[in-house]
């Protein structure tokens, strides 16, 4: 038998480019290429989310309705993302709220207009603090930790098993999860808000920049329900959002315990990136919908 070897000056390059391929394709070929992949597999992965999300949502308001939802695994579930981020959220609105409040004071005494301080802060507490601040803690809190449990439960083949056993993995997994997060996200925004509205008001009205009267009168002025309302609905959307990308990582987790790490942090990069682009939506659709108050 007679074996060949290739032969002639760049016979190094083309036998690497048989065994490799695209190593021959120039540059801009092959960051083309890459950028077209991902950008399918991102397509594909959204699309996946979102059927995920409908079918969650339909799951769980046709168990509600019929009397078959998982109540238990509900309230454990509620429990345990209140656990984790109720203290860390207070914590994180605090200095928020001081920050955010000293640079306003700073800027409405240099202006002439200390009197307008609280109308500012309290409006952008409800408006943007108070969602945003939610949106974080449930994506880097509530999130991490439901994809690290599913996650879990999918390298150990307990999801495999209980489709195994005819249930559905959506239905006792991810239904309860949805639930449990809406309402958690929804009572987290009112504490931030309250946390973050009280600290303006401390750090104003105790420093003397202004009177209790003042600063209360100016954000009733300017204030509508509808900021509030806008509060809730961004933290209802912020909820579903990141913990249908939790569950959604978590349950297609794979290749041991660095799969279930790689799973959390890409869980926690999307979900932070989804509800910045969502919230610049909201906040542009609220805009153009509910134009603010003239006093």
């Amino acid at each position: 038998m007679r074996v060949t070897f290739p032969s002639g000056p760049d016979w190094k390059r083309d036998f690497m480019a048989s065994q490799t391929p695209g190593l021959g394709r120039s540059l801009p070929a092959r960051i083309t290429s890459d950028l077209v992949g991902r950008g399918r597999t991102g397509l594909e992965t959204a699309g996946a989310m979102m059927v995920l999300g409908v079918e969650a949502i339909t799951i769980a308001i046709r168990d509600i309705l019929t009397r078959r939802f998982s109540w238990s695994e509900f309230l454990l579930q509620a429990w345990f993302m209140s656990r984790v981020s109720v203290l860390p959220t207070i914590l994180v609105a605090i200095p928020f709220g001081i920050i955010v409040s000293i640079q306003i004071g700073g800027v409405a005494g240099q202006i002439g207009a200390e009197s307008f301080s609280g109308a500012v802060n309290g409006i952008g507490v409800l408006r943007q603090r108070a969602p945003l601040v939610t949106s974080i803690m449930i994506a880097g809190a509530v999130g991490a930790a439901i994809t690290s449990d599913l996650g879990a439960r999918t390298i150990r083949e307990e999801v495999d098993a209980l489709q195994v056993m005819g249930i559905n993995p959506v239905q006792r997994l991810v239904a309860p999860r949805v639930a449990a997060a809406l309402v958690v996200a929804f009572f987290l925004n009112i504490v931030v808000a309250a946390t973050s509205i009280i600290t303006g008001y401390t750090l104003n009205v105790g420093g003397g920049a202004v009177s209790s009267g003042t600063y209360i009168a100016a954000f009733v002025s300017f204030a509508q329900p509808t900021d509030l309302f806008l509060a809730s609905f961004k933290a209802l959307i912020f909820g579903f959002i990141a913990t249908i990308v939790a569950c959604h990582k978590g349950l297609n987790a794979s290749g041991g315990p660095k799969g279930v790490a790689d799973a959390v942090n890409e869980a926690v990069v999307i979900s932070v990136i989804a509800l910045a682009m969502v919230n610049v939506a909201l906040t542009q659709a609220y805009v153009m919908l509910a134009p603010s108050r003239i006093a």
